[in-house]
């Protein structure tokens, strides 16, 4: 028998195969390639997300209630942000002490009846930049509305930038959500339920970074500000909160906890959707828990570079999938 003409072929097959396998590898090498390219619109652009941070913080005036010129500014920046992805923009304008004050709505999927809301609030408390609260919950719908535009959605996504939350004018209907509910309510839209996206930017994986407003709280969730928050009503959430939060936390993009609590404990209705569940609209706040574990919150040193932009990506990829997967 003359091995040599056993071996010599079954080299031939091994070079042959060697080829096949190297030819495959490129082959699904660039196909992986193509379907991120391919993907990368529904995923939060973390430059994008810097660049809108800095346009909301980085401002001649401080976006207070005084500084009318600067908060129509930011408005408009909003808007013109918002415009080339909605199906329509538009400025809700409403009076306050003979001064004009500016919501700004961009709208998906307009050919739905029932809505809901994602809200969050571009104002400031006095003379600071407000970076965690609240340019991070706007940022985040100007991702959003990136990432919304072209997707098939079973609701119709209203994304609305809110005036005049902070003081002086919380928790009175000057409020620019207040002025946003009661005029769903009195036009009886209809409304699934709304999201509030209040500091979503400041993390801190350090035992003890994290405060609860009832000490006990921190043996279930833990004392690390490594996790975002999802604030609902005790009882009566309702289906789209219920959904939302599974989706929410199905979507595996970062750490989530639930919080349940009535209205009298502090903390659970410090936002916008305050104004929704006051006209019966099924809400939730989605938070890195304010002040329990921001200590810059209110202060001047409530700055950029403060802010965890990696994980607030993850946050703004979460209420993606929460959105075009709801029930």
């Amino acid at each position: 028998m003359n091995l040599k003409n056993i071996i010599k072929p079954t080299r031939k097959k091994l070079f042959l195969l060697v080829g096949l396998f190297i030819i495959a590898g490129a082959f699904l090498l660039v196909s992986g390639k193509n379907e991120s390219i391919q993907s990368s619109k529904t995923v939060a652009d973390t430059a994008l997300v810097k660049k809108h941070l800095t346009a909301l913080t980085q401002t001649a005036q401080f976006r207070n209630h005084k500084n009318i010129d600067q908060l129509s500014n930011i408005a408009d920046y909003i808007h013109q942000t918002f415009a080339p992805y909605g199906d329509s923009t538009a400025f809700q304008e409403y009076k306050v002490d003979g001064k004009i004050y500016k919501n700004v709505i961009t709208s998906f999927g307009t050919e739905n009846t029932k809505r809901i809301i994602i809200g969050a609030h571009y104002d400031v408390c006095g003379d600071q930049q407000g970076a965690d609260d609240n340019a991070t919950g706007v940022t985040a719908l100007l991702e959003l509305a990136r990432m919304l535009k072209g997707q098939k959605l079973k609701y119709r996504v209203d994304l609305v930038a809110y005036t005049l939350e902070e003081p002086p004018y919380f928790r009175t209907e000057n409020m620019g959500s207040y002025i946003h509910a009661k005029y769903l309510k009195d036009n009886k839209i209809d409304v699934y339920g709304m999201a509030s996206v209040e500091m979503i930017g400041y993390f801190r994986d350090e035992k003890g970074s994290q405060g609860f407003p009832i000490g006990i709280l921190s043996w279930i969730y833990g004392d690390q500000g490594n996790f975002i928050m999802l604030a609902k009503k005790m009882t009566g959430a309702g289906p789209f909160v219920k959904s939302f939060i599974k989706n929410f936390k199905g979507s595996k993009q970062i750490k989530t906890e639930t919080f349940s609590a009535p209205k009298f404990i502090a903390g659970i209705d410090y936002s916008d959707h305050l104004n929704y569940w006051n006209f019966d609209i099924p809400a939730l706040m989605i938070t890195d828990t304010s002040f329990f574990r921001n200590k810059n919150y209110h202060q001047t040193t409530d700055t950029l570079k403060t802010l965890d932009t990696k994980r607030m990506t993850k946050v703004i990829d979460a209420i993606f999938l929460s959105i075009i997967h709801l029930k």
